[in-house]
């Protein structure tokens, strides 16, 4: 295109760190307040406990995986050596977040408006991850190629 001059990989590198940084700002935080406290869950996201069973496994589930993902995004945006393999994983774990929560949605035939923001902030970022990884391995490739 005309006037369009493509990023290069230094621009690339630092959109890449900017995303997992903004990631793991939402998600790291979501997750130990999730941990601390689920009960929050029940008016947030309509979903409770019914044993402490359940109560463990909303503090795994929405709490350590919600975390992990938060930090794992923190450690690509400080250690952008790392960045293009966290960029596939954030890909991988939001289309699968994003596309179950998309199809249990259209099965259940409600979207509240949790869901319709989980399925919006996971399928966007599943897209940008995807373009900041393409950008990146195609960087990669073509650097080697040299």
């Amino acid at each position: 295109m005309r006037g369009v001059t493509p990023l290069g990989r230094n621009e690339v590198i630092m959109a890449a760190r900017i995303f997992l940084a903004v990631f793991g700002l939402f998600s790291l935080p979501y997750g130990i307040y999730c941990f601390v406290d689920p009960g929050f869950l029940a008016d947030f996201a309509g979903v409770a406990a019914t044993s402490t069973t359940g109560t463990v496994e909303l503090k795994a589930m929405y709490g350590g995986l919600q975390a992990g993902f938060g930090a794992l995004a923190l450690f690509g945006a400080l250690r952008p050596a790392y960045a293009p393999t966290i960029l596939l994983t954030t890909v991988f774990q939001c289309a699968g977040l994003g596309s179950f929560r998309l199809m249990g949605a259209l099965s259940a035939g409600e979207f509240s408006s949790y869901t319709t923001q989980g399925v919006a902030f996971e399928l966007a970022s599943t897209a940008i991850a995807f373009l900041l990884w393409r950008s990146l391995s195609g960087a990669s490739a073509a650097r080697s190629a040299v």
